[in-house]
């Protein structure tokens, strides 16, 4: 296509493109922003090398002419300006989420990678905030990596699952790269790794407060002889290599003791020896942090876990026991966690997987990039499919705010409009259906495309992962309950001035083809 607009001589002429997706995901009614940093360091990067050039003199065909490759050697992103949401906004459909200005070839030479970063990162960042959403004040660690498409897909499911609301990954380089708080907890390999007591190389541990070394392996099997009768078990039914691997591991991480108890039993086995060895931290002065489930009735099991916790906290005073934390994970999806909610369980943590980082309920947004505008005249793409025809001409976007705060619409003009003051009375149209339309008085109106990119850099300052973060909270917080409900939410509304609803009729009359009948 590039070869074919300089073959035409339309090198120079300026287009304005306007990227946007037409569906909410998930069945509903809102999608977060993100990506939006990866694009501007691609846009600093835009250049084709020497040995890009040379790798495509052997594709295209032998017929391309050699002054051809000479311009792609030129080409950068020094003449595109590039308008978008803040990172981190909640945005709906047909409001650009971008809009990119500039020479044609180039910002049509853009198009795929814009897409690719703003595709997933928005639709992985909507996925962790509707998880928010199910999951309240809990919190939530992405686990996924091993099942995301791919490293590079695994490190942008750290990222953007954070920014959605989650607490932290398992991810250690994305930790690193991002900063965001490592968690994780062992495998059941580490625990069917022991056979019993004999495989203990070390048993002593050092108490928080120093002093001499004391046998946690002696203190261990002491508490256990006082559980059994809170367990109503005998002692063998406890299998002795889980003990061995849980003391072994609470030697290691004495100050970060958190352990899987479903490698064989967990209310015979699983849960007794993790109680034994976090009674025998405690003499030592230091403090368990809680329990992964990673099979069976989570919620049943979880209330279990709960009830000995408190028992135990209770019978030898030692109140910090009842609140351990309870993490729950296990191909856990939305819908799980709004079950269990229903079910009252006692959890405290999901670490999620699967079902997060590959977006399984939708595995992509479906953002588009359309042309809207060629050297100041507008250009519209008709469809028999009504939702598939473009809304010409350059455009701005705002959010009208009610008095208490709540985002009420967005409404989209031509940027040459006047934008939309407080406290007056704004015509809010429905782009294709001329009955629906409605009066808006806003209480609060906010410019939603701000200038992120020109003169060949970014010109507006970034803000950091956590303010990002913090924007999906905030822009969250406008939305009615209604519209950010699981099971059939309130459509939000998005419309269009009085003057752009004329202007799309006007142009698609103007190139729609007048049949003839005879």
């Amino acid at each position: 296509m590039a070869y074919a607009y300089w073959k035409s001589g339309k090198t120079k002429d300026l287009a304005v493109f306007d990227l946007f997706f037409r569906k909410n995901p998930f069945q509903g009614e809102f999608t977060i922003f993100a990506g939006l940093e990866e694009c501007l360091k691609f846009l600093g990067k835009f250049r084709y090398s020497e040995s890009d050039i040379e790798y495509l003199r052997t594709t295209l065909p032998s017929s391309t002419e050699d002054a051809f490759f000479d311009f792609l050697g030129t080409l950068t992103a020094a003449d595109v300006k590039l308008f978008a949401l803040a990172e981190g906004s909640v945005a709906f459909p047909r409001v650009p989420l971008m809009r990119v200005e500039g020479p044609l070839t180039v910002v049509q030479l853009l198009e795929t990678t814009l897409l690719t970063l703003v595709n997933y990162a928005s639709l992985m960042a909507t996925n962790a905030a509707r998880y928010r959403i199910a999951a309240g004040n809990l919190m939530l660690f992405e686990f996924g990596l091993r099942r995301a498409q791919g490293p590079d897909g695994g490190l942008s499911a750290s990222k953007y699952s954070y920014i959605g609301g989650f607490d932290g990954t398992s991810n250690v380089l994305a930790g690193k790269l991002f900063n965001i708080p490592v968690k994780g907890t062992h495998a059941h390999s580490y625990i069917t790794s022991f056979n019993g007591f004999a495989e203990l190389k070390n048993v002593t541990l050092q108490g928080r407060n120093g002093g001499k070394p004391q046998d946690l392996l002696k203190l261990t099997l002491a508490w256990k002889e006082k559980l059994l009768s809170i367990f109503n078990v005998i002692s063998s039914e406890a299998s002795e290599g889980e003990l061995a691997a849980l003391i072994s591991f609470a030697i290691a991480f004495p100050d970060g003791f958190m352990a899987l108890v479903d490698t064989y039993e967990v209310q015979r086995s699983g849960l007794l020896n993790y109680c034994a060895v976090a009674l025998a931290l405690n003499d030592l002065g230091y403090r368990a942090i809680g329990i992964r489930l990673d099979s069976g009735d989570l919620s049943y099991l979880s209330n279990v876990s709960r009830h000995y916790f408190t028992e135990i906290g209770r019978k030898f005073n030692i109140p910090w026991f009842e609140n351990l934390m309870i993490m729950a994970s296990n191909d856990i999806n939305e819908e799980t966690i709004i079950s269990l909610n229903e079910q009252g369980h006692k959890i405290n943590c999901f670490g999620i997987g699967t079902h997060l980082v590959t977006c399984q309920r939708q595995p992509a947004l479906g953002c588009v990039y359309k042309m809207v505008e060629l050297n100041h005249y507008p250009r519209i793409k008709l469809s028999q499919e009504v939702a598939k025809v473009t809304m010409p001409g350059s455009k701005d976007a705002y959010r009208l705010y009610s008095e208490s705060g709540d985002a009420l619409v967005d409404l989209l003009q031509r940027s040459v409009e006047p934008p939309p003051k407080v406290n007056e009375k704004i015509l809010c149209r429905h782009a294709f259906e001329e009955s629906k339309r409605a009066y808006v008085k806003p209480s609060k109106v906010e410019k939603l495309l701000q200038l992120y990119w020109a003169d060949g850099k970014i010109v507006k300052a970034l803000p950091s992962l956590e303010e990002i973060k913090g924007k999906v909270t905030s822009s969250m917080k406008t939305l009615r309950s209604d519209i950010k409900r699981n099971l059939n939410p309130t459509p939000y509304k998005v419309a269009v001035s009085d003057k752009l609803y004329h202007f799309i009729h006007d142009q698609w009359l103007k190139n729609a083809p007048i049949g003839e009948l005879s």
